[in-house]
């Protein structure tokens, strides 16, 4: 019994050396931005309570057009990934051409929701029931961030296409180099544009949003420019803009598979924002203490989220070799080291709930909250990660639709309404509350299971390409 689970589930040294070598970079690069995030949230979070939750509620926002931008390059990001293993460059650089076509409309579209519906989208997340001054500086801050904030959505948009291809090529030190670039320059500038330090002007929260958007250009433009410096290790790159034409076959097999992950990934960061509008019935005192929980698990959660991005890179390269049953070999080692990873980081984050809030010049009873929230969360972290591995295993193999209702049917249709239900109908405190909606992600464990169990997934989608 035992042997056969090591087989199944362990790797020898070559698998453990092929799957570091290429996630290792990524982690670290997740791990940079976030860190630089969570020092951006700290830096915030002295000025005040209310700043602090005004920049929240703002970066919900900017959180939903990141994972749809995401969603946009994935579709084709899926038949990149099984192009480069089929070592077909043309195909790869059509891929490239559709990215940044569908990244540019998205940058349209959001650049215009957030100019014109900026107060109207924040308010969503103040609770009528605080005090008018908690509500005016919540909503002010806000706004000033978002005004900033939407210059940003640039550089996020024209990099996205570039970061998505050189990772699938296994080139993941390329990005990790442009996010530690740019981490350098967002430290220096929060502290300088924060508080009025080395000579520049106190900005507040303006200062944190200028601060941010310059280093998110610094980040795009590393991967940019040596994407294009460097032909020979990525032959994709020749040509690239001479045209724009792409086959119509493969657009109609791009939009088909990958509308769906589009979809997907905008209803269910929609949906993550929805819930926390649920939360924030509570009072912005539960908006605050969600901010400062988020910071840290984002922090350890890129372990395990780039664990399924590499998944989707490994087993699509192997399925476009038509190496089906390796494909499946690796898969099952990928999720159980995912996984155990993630049980790992359980045990780092606990101890650190009471002790990050302090971090912050805000209440106590906010800091308690946000102590109780880091320690639901760690212990949520294991769950997150098989389904986020699954999700990837279900996108390795262009199972587009599959990804939808595994994300979309179980937020919208479970998670939500449940959500709702107790914000709007029950007086339930938010501990309890916190709890059980967070802990459906159990039963979206079970879906996945069985759905990559049945290995509809394993599929070969550019042998005809």
């Amino acid at each position: 019994m035992i042997g056969k689970f090591r087989e199944k589930y362990i790797g020898d040294s070559a698998f453990y050396k092929r799957v570091l070598k290429m996630v290792v970079p990524m982690i670290l690069q997740n791990l940079v931005t976030n860190f630089v995030s969570m020092i951006d949230n700290i830096m915030v979070g002295q000025i005040g309570t209310e700043q602090m939750s005004g920049v929240s509620i703002v970066n919900q926002f900017v959180f939903v057009f990141n994972i749809t931008l995401f969603g946009a390059v994935s579709g084709p990001g899926i038949f990149g990934a099984q192009f480069f293993g089929k070592h077909d460059a043309e195909g790869q650089k059509q891929t490239v051409r559709f990215r940044v076509i569908i990244c540019a409309v998205i940058l349209a579209i959001g650049a215009l929701i957030f100019g014109l519906l900026d107060d109207q989208l924040i308010s969503l997340f103040i609770s009528k029931d605080d005090s008018p001054e908690k509500i005016a500086l919540t909503l002010k801050s806000g706004k000033e961030y978002m005004a900033i904030m939407i210059v940003g959505l640039i550089p996020f948009s024209l990099g996205q296409p570039y970061y998505s291809v050189v990772r699938e090529c296994g080139e993941t030190t390329i990005p990790m180099l442009g996010s530690m670039t740019a981490v350098g320059a967002n430290l220096l500038l929060d502290y300088g544009l924060i508080f009025g330090k080395l000579g520049m002007p106190a900005m507040g929260v303006k200062g944190a949003a200028i601060a941010t958007v310059i280093a998110k250009f610094i980040e795009a433009a590393v991967v940019i420019i040596w994407a294009h410096t460097h032909p020979d290790r990525n032959r994709y790159i020749v040509g690239l803009y001479k045209s724009m034409k792409i086959p119509k076959k493969l657009t109609a097999d791009m939009i088909r598979k990958g509308l769906p992950l589009l979809v997907n990934e905008f209803l269910w960061a929609a949906g993550m924002s929805v819930i926390a509008q649920c939360y924030s019935e509570r009072g912005l005192d539960v908006v605050a203490a969600r901010n400062i929980s988020g910071t840290i698990t984002n922090l350890f959660g890129a372990v395990y989220i780039q664990l399924g991005a590499c998944i989707s890179i490994i087993v699509g390269a192997e399925l476009g070799a038509n190496r089906l049953k390796e494909a499946r070999n690796i898969d099952d080692k990928m999720r159980f080291f995912s996984v155990a990873a993630t049980v790992l980081l359980t045990a780092v984050i606990i101890p650190l709930a009471t002790l990050f809030p302090k971090l912050y010049n805000t209440e106590e009873n906010i800091r308690a909250l946000s102590a109780y929230m880091i320690i639901i969360q760690a212990l949520a972290m294991p769950l997150w990660s098989y389904t986020n591995a699954c999700y990837f295993t279900l996108r390795s193999g262009g199972r587009t639709g599959l990804t939808f209702l595994f994300d979309f049917l179980f937020t919208w249709v479970l998670m939500i309404p449940l959500a709702l239900i107790i914000a709007k109908f029950t007086k339930m405190d938010i501990y309890p509350m916190y709890v059980l909606i967070t802990f459906t992600e159990i039963i979206k464990v079970v879906i996945g299971y069985f759905m990559v169990r049945s290995d509809i997934w394993i599929n070969n989608i550019v042998n005809d390409k």
